[in-house]
Formats: structure tokens, C-alpha cells, sequence
């Protein structure tokens, strides 16, 4: 790819070419939803035992709830099997279960207690699903699925949320606002545990995550690409005044201690959300969807 790319990715009216780098993006874009004729009633043969049913779950990612399996269907994922609760034949379960069917996917009865149990005693909603772990990627497969639908980047750095239903919670919001991927640290983190995936609606299909060692090298690494990065923090510059339309990377803090201050010094700007109540900040999730909900309104 031409250094000219990166170089519009900082550039602003007015302005010259900021920051190069010779970064060659690789990797695939994100799949598209594929459109599916609904599915034929599903009769009680269609349900499959097995010896085996609950032997090794673990192993593998498990995904909970009717929103998150329905996504998951969606998706191009490999589904290994799915688990539904004994007696469970209403509503969306049957519409599911006639999906994973048309998909030659094992469907298996489980009784309630093996499902909370896989679950974390999260809601499940009467349906389990398990995939191969989700694949994380790289920092460039990030900026390629960008140039890809070309559009300038858009991405979020999760710096130390350990909290699964904030981090899922945020990758819904990511992907409803259009970003193009997510930046998580290897440490000081939750994974993409099947909490996530439950918090994030579903969401966690269609977004691409990266785990690296160090976010203040890849802060690094993302400046001299050509990105701004912004980190959403109290005392900062109002959101409302910042220019999203750039390539660009919003840094979210954790929950109890915010940005680092190693990455607040090392970004480009403090970008923050007025406050007119008694208390201080929003939720990292809150503070995601508001920031996020803007760059998509500057950008579309």
C-alpha cells in the first residue's frame, strides 16, 4: 500500500501530511451477513443424544444465550454443537435449533444445571453454543479491513478493562458505530470468554480483536502509521470538538483506574465527556457508546 494512505489518515482540512510509516496491511475483511430463508418447524427427532454430550465443553468457547447463538449461526465460524436445555420447544429455541439442523450442526439435550454451570451461572437463556475460540488478529489485519470498505480506521483500545460484560458491552457498541476492530493487552484484560461474547449481543461475531504485549508500543506503531489517537479521560478536551473524521484510535480506560498515564502522555489528545451531575464519569461502556456514537455521526 502506498504511504499516501497512511498520510490521509491524519490529515485534516487546512493541513499538511502527517505522520508516514510503511505499514503493508494483510488479512481478510470482515464476512457478511448472510441472508437465510427461515427455517422449516423442528420435530423432537431433530434433537440428537449423545454419551458424550457434556464431556469436554470447556475446551472449547462457549456462547450464551439466544441473541449470541443466533449470531454465531450467522457468522462463518465452525459451530461444533449446540446444547439445549431439556423441554425447551418454544419461540426462538425452535428457530435455532432448525438452523443448526439445516447447518448438519449436532443439536444435544442438556438438563439446566450442566448449562448453568457452562454458562458461569450467566442467563443462557436455554441454549449453548461451542466454536474454536475465536480467532484473534493483528494490529494491520485491523487497518486492512479499513482499507478494505475504504474508510479512514477507527478503532478501539481497551486499556485493562477486566470486567467481561463492560469489554462485551463495548465491542457491541464498536460494531454498531462502525469501527473496525478492537485492541486489547494480552495483560490486565478479560479475554474473549463467553461472557463477552453473551454481553456483546452477538456483536463479537462481526468484530475483529487484537491482543498485543504492549498497547504504548502499539499506540506507537499506530502514530507513526499515521493515526490519531485520542484518550477518553476527565479533563480532556469536550468530545463535541474533536475531529473523528481522521484515522483515528480512542483509548478506553478500565473501570476503576482509567486511561494509564504512560498512555495518556503517550497519545495525541485528551478527549473527555462533560459531566453536569454529582457524579464524576460514566460507565467504560457508557463513555464508549457516547464517544463512538459521535465519530459515527462526524463520519456518516
Amino acid at each position: 500500500m502506498p504511504n499516501e494512505y497512511h498520510d490521509k489518515f491524519r490529515r485534516r482540512p487546512g493541513q499538511g501530511n502527517g505522520r508516514k510509516g510503511g505499514f503493508v496491511p494483510h488479512g481478510k475483511p470482515r464476512h457478511e451477513e448472510n441472508q437465510r430463508p427461515e427455517p422449516a418447524p423442528v420435530s423432537p427427532e431433530d434433537l440428537r443424544e449423545s454419551e458424550d454430550s457434556v464431556h469436554g465443553e470447556m475446551e472449547n468457547l462457549a456462547v450464551i444465550g439466544r441473541n449470541a447463538v443466533r449470531e454465531l449461526l450467522r457468522s462463518e465460524r465452525t459451530v461444533d454443537k449446540i446444547l439445549v436445555q431439556h423441554g425447551q420447544r418454544e419461540g426462538s429455541i425452535v428457530e435455532l435449533v432448525a438452523r443448526a439442523v439445516e447447518k448438519g450442526i449436532p443439536v444435544v439435550e442438556s438438563d439446566k444445571a450442566k448449562l448453568d454451570e457452562i454458562a458461569g451461572f450467566a442467563p443462557h437463556q436455554g441454549i449453548v453454543a461451542f466454536a474454536a475460540e475465536k480467532d484473534y488478529c493483528t494490529v494491520e489485519d485491523l487497518l486492512q479491513i479499513a482499507h478494505d470498505r475504504g474508510e479512514k480506521p477507527l478503532l478501539v483500545i481497551a486499556d485493562g478493562i477486566t470486567d467481561p460484560y463492560n469489554l462485551g458491552a463495548v465491542i457491541r457498541c464498536a460494531e454498531g458505530a462502525g469501527a473496525h476492530g478492537i485492541i486489547i493487552p494480552k495483560r490486565r484484560s478479560t479475554g474473549l470468554s463467553p461472557l463477552v461474547s453473551k454481553a456483546s449481543a452477538g456483536a463479537i461475531e462481526h468484530m475483529a480483536v487484537a491482543k498485543v504485549a504492549n498497547l504504548a508500543s502499539t499506540v506507537r506503531q499506530l502514530k507513526e502509521m499515521g493515526l490519531w489517537v485520542y484518550a477518553a479521560e476527565a479533563q480532556g478536551k469536550p468530545y463535541t470538538e474533536i475531529d473523528f473524521t481522521v484515522g483515528c484510535a480512542l483509548i478506553m480506560g478500565s473501570e476503576g483506574e482509567g486511561v494509564s498515564e504512560l498512555l495518556k502522555k503517550t497519545s495525541d489528545e485528551i478527549v473527555s465527556i462533560p459531566m453536569y451531575g454529582k457524579v464524576n464519569s460514566f460507565n467504560v461502556s457508557t463513555a464508549a457508546a457516547v464517544l463512538l456514537c459521535e465519530a459515527a455521526r462526524q463520519r456518516h
